[in-house]
């Protein structure tokens, strides 16, 4: 059998993989809905930015929920935390993303432009709304989270939905809204011709290098502004989680303690900065696959920062620092993991293969004239 704390390290970095593709897949096509009504100038160029999407939209959630059932197997006090604390932002997301099938599947049901205005507002509001409440999530989770285990290991949160929506939270929620915004640009450039491609080029070209300037910010923010957290000592019997009985200090610029560690590991951020620069002059310059490219490069660059950043916190607590939980004490056991990571090496290759067929089989680009020749067979 695997040792535990191998094992509990995979699984960090498999749920961090799981983000980062649901990050790049369901990123763009949120960027897109959220561009309806700002690209689509009229009900043709919707729907070819519609249909851009509509092969791949509900597989691209299957991320996040596949995300979130890792999270639940593999760090099953995690789960309990964050649900609980987060649990107004994660219903209000759940509600935002009811509006998006309502969106694709009813729009082209009935003929009539006040009933597809409706639905192109449902997709826009339920794309917007998760993208600003992820990054406000990760903004919360920066800063800790209020919340303690009593004697009996009932977990008590004790801040409110408006506590989570403070300055750098909201902050955080601009990027993360920006940053999908500007992927779903870049995936209209691959994916359509003409007045859609050549306004996608302009907007990615100024939220790409805006981008940069936010993550900058926000790393300048963190550095000088949020305290961090540091672990100094994790009790760890015979793979027994000692989930409350730990040495956590919070000191300023603490998040950037493991970068003092290795230093190789400001290549990341840095790779992230550079990477949005990228996208903003492939845009410019007419390199749509170049610039999609390095808007999936700068989101993966986003979510390692955070993760290297926070390494080893998964959520930090801010009302008792000892009862933060990391991946080295809320866990489950070593016989789950093990198995869940059998199964993840059987099944996810498999996943990736039919993903990565189903994305060569709809290649190509779409115009007007082809949603009107095909006005009954698309959305």
């Amino acid at each position: 059998m695997m040792d535990y704390e191998v094992l509990r390290f995979i699984w960090w970095l498999l749920i961090g993989v799981l983000l980062i593709g649901f990050v790049i897949t369901d990123g763009f096509d949120l960027g897109v809905a959220v561009l309806l009504k700002l690209i689509g100038k009229n009900d043709d160029q919707r729907r070819v930015m519609i249909n851009s999407i509509a092969p791949h939209w509900d597989g691209n959630q299957v991320w996040l929920v596949t995300a979130i059932g890792a999270l639940f197997a593999a760090w099953p006090t995690v789960y309990a935390a964050a649900f609980s604390s987060f649990y107004f932002v994660m219903m209000l997301t759940l509600f935002a993303l009811f509006l998006r099938p309502i969106g694709f599947e009813y729009r082209a049901k009935i003929d009539n432009d006040a009933w597809r205005n409706k639905c192109d507002w449902a997709l826009t509001i339920g794309s917007a709304v998760p993208a600003v409440l992820f990054g406000v999530a990760f903004g919360n989770l920066l800063q800790g989270v209020p919340f303690y285990f009593d004697d009996i290991l009932r977990l008590h949160y004790t801040g409110g939905f408006f506590d989570l929506l403070n300055p750098f939270a909201l902050f955080v929620g601009l990027f993360s809204f920006l940053m999908l915004v500007n992927h779903g640009a870049t995936y209209l450039q691959l994916k359509t011709e003409d007045d859609i491609k050549a306004r996608s080029e302009r907007i990615s070209t100024l939220l790409s290098a805006s981008c940069a300037v936010l993550f900058v910010l926000a790393g300048l923010w963190l550095y000088y502004g949020i305290d961090g957290y540091s672990v100094t000592s994790i009790i760890d019997t015979n793979g027994i989680n000692r989930t409350t009985e730990k040495t956590v200090v919070i000191s300023a610029a603490a998040w950037f303690n493991n970068y003092a560690k290795w230093p190789w590991l400001s290549l990341i951020p840095i790779l992230g900065v550079l990477s949005f620069m990228v996208c903003a002059l492939s845009s410019a310059t007419k390199r749509h696959l170049l610039a999609f490219l390095s808007s999936a490069v700068a989101l993966t660059m986003v979510i390692a920062t955070a993760g290297v950043s926070m390494f080893p916190f998964i959520m930090p607590s801010s009302s008792m620092p000892a009862h933060s939980l990391t991946m080295w004490d809320a866990t489950a056991s070593q016989t789950s993991l093990q198995i869940m990571f059998v199964v993840a090496c059987v099944f996810v290759p498999i996943v990736l293969s039919y993903t990565a067929w189903s994305y060569f089989v709809m290649r190509g680009r779409l115009n007007e004239q082809h949603v009107r020749d095909n006005s009954h067979s698309l959305y």
